[in-house]
C-alpha cells in the first residue's frame, strides 16, 4: 500500500481500555481506517469517500 494517510483522529466513541480505531485522509480523497492498538503498524482499510459514506450511514442507522 502506498498511499500515505495524514491527520488521523480517534474515535469519538473510543473504549477508555484502549480498543479504538482512528481515520485518516489522503491526498486523493481516500480516507483509511486502523486499529490504535497497533501503533500505526497494521493494517488499513481503505474506502473512498462514497464507500466511507455509506459506511458511516450504516452505522447511524443501527444506533439505538
Amino acid at each position: 500500500m502506498n498511499t500515505h494517510y495524514t491527520s488521523w483522529r480517534k474515535s469519538g466513541h473510543s473504549d477508555p481500555n484502549g480498543h479504538c480505531i482512528e481515520a485518516g485522509h489522503a491526498a486523493d480523497g481516500t480516507i483509511g481506517v486502523r486499529d490504535t492498538k497497533l501503533h500505526g503498524q497494521g493494517p488499513i482499510l481503505q474506502f473512498t469517500q462514497a464507500e466511507w459514506a455509506a459506511f458511516l450511514q450504516s452505522i447511524r442507522s443501527t444506533q439505538h
